[in-house]
């Protein structure tokens, strides 16, 4: 069923409230499952594959429900919940191009259940190396194919049982229109002469990993900045530890637990005593984040007075640095004060990637990664012979942090000459 609505400019946008086909039933027993492998094995071309998470409800980022659509093998829902894995699944699609949106997103959750792009197409990705100035599902598929879908779904509890119809129907129009969008959008990124550049960005993608094993991972709570010295950097750490465990027991987000900015006031006040948890002024912003601190903090006021013991008894020298080592550069602000060189060469690179990003109306960040951008101009690479700096030298340093070819062809010419420009400074 949709519904055509008069737009004042440009042609009328028609607004898809439920699948064309009807809404599937939910695959969730090993019979259903091989219809849908059948199914997906007779349909052709490209797969659009999507996932919904229960992010800010359930612990972890776990896929709750799969979505796949093909032509000649329609729409397919499947509930991973009742299988161990998806491995088979992932095996028939080996070889098959991917259609998702927002990859970064949705490869972790699928990994998990045995399922790895092998090629792909984001829809997103190539939105903004086509130049769309709002790159979300809906803008995308406004663009390109005048179509509106509904998003008051987005941010449930997937892990819900049963799942309501309302967010099975939304569920299934993520993927109703995604391999019609990708086929719109490889005809404007080929017409834009930016095809290659796409292909080569989507290859990188089948190799990402995630974000989950980074180091510390307590220094990103939230409020981080408000501690001032080492002993309240071990107490967040001693909480923050504290509240995964609880959180991965009960499987629940950690912020569910104990919102981050109530683990931070803990932090920076270490109450000793069960009666001086709750601080005279609460943390919270809200009255239902309030409500939640103060019942994270009376049910498992065991768990916070350990923790914050812990982190009181350590020794000095066990103490974590306040701020982790790093070899990044320092922030760009501090530049003109700790390098003027550099600073010089930042503030003539920036302007001259602010113009290749206008002729090509793709966002700075997507020609070249900032970090990278701020490494190389900080301290720049040595030339492999003893000699000027080349382009080729540059490019070897550049692949090593990842650049694509693509991105080494267009931005290697503007740091090598900000390099070159402020040599004779140094």
């Amino acid at each position: 069923m949709t519904e055509d609505t008069a737009q004042p400019e440009g042609p009328p946008i028609e607004h898809l409230t439920e699948p064309r086909e009807g809404l599937p039933d939910l695959v969730t027993d090993d019979g259903h499952l091989q219809e849908a492998l059948d199914a997906i094995a007779d349909g052709t071309g490209p797969v659009a594959v999507d996932a919904e998470r229960a992010s800010g409800y359930r612990y972890g980022q776990h896929a709750y429900l799969v979505q796949l659509r093909r032509r000649g093998s329609g729409t397919w829902l499947i509930d991973p919940v009742p299988f161990e894995e998806l491995a088979e699944l992932g095996d028939l699609l080996s070889g098959t191009e991917w259609v998702l949106h927002a990859a970064t997103q949705d490869i972790p959750c699928l990994a998990e259940l045995g399922m790895r792009p092998t090629r792909l197409f984001d829809t997103e990705l190539g939105a903004r190396l086509a130049g769309l100035p709002k790159v979300g599902l809906a803008a995308a598929l406004e663009h390109y194919l005048q179509v509106s879908l509904a998003k008051e779904h987005s941010a449930v509890d997937w892990s819900t049982r049963p799942l309501p119809e309302p967010w099975l129907r939304y569920a299934a129009l993520d993927v109703e229109l995604l391999v019609e969008l990708r086929d719109a959008l490889a005809a404007d990124l080929e017409s834009q002469g930016k095809a290659d550049w796409a292909a080569q960005e989507f290859e990188a993608l089948t190799h990402f990993e995630g974000t989950a094993d980074r180091p510390d991972p307590w220094r990103r709570t939230s409020g981080m900045h408000r501690i001032r010295n080492r002993r309240g950097a071990a107490l967040v750490r001693e909480l923050w530890q504290a509240r995964e465990e609880i959180a991965r027991e009960r499987d629940v987000s950690p912020g569910r637990v104990l919102p981050d900015a109530t683990l931070i006031d803990l932090a920076t006040r270490a109450p000793r005593t069960a009666a001086s948890l709750v601080g005279e002024r609460s943390a919270e912003s809200t009255r239902s984040r309030q409500r939640r601190a103060h019942q994270g903090l009376t049910r498992y006021q065991g768990d916070w007075l350990a923790a914050i013991r812990e982190a009181s008894a350590l020794p000095d020298q066990d103490l974590p640095e306040l701020s982790r080592r790093s070899d990044a550069p320092p922030p760009a602000r501090a530049w003109a004060d700790r390098d003027p060189v550099a600073a010089a060469r930042l503030a003539q690179a920036r302007q001259d990637l602010a113009d290749l990003s206008e002729e090509h109306t793709i966002p700075v960040e997507n020609l070249l990664t900032p970090d990278t951008v701020r490494r190389v101009l900080w301290e720049p690479p040595e030339p492999s012979d003893g000699g000027e700096l080349t382009l080729d030298d540059l490019g070897s340093v550049l692949g090593a942090h990842g650049a694509r070819p693509w991105q080494i062809q267009l931005v290697g010419p503007i740091l090598h000459r900000a390099i070159g420009d402020h040599a004779d400074d140094a």
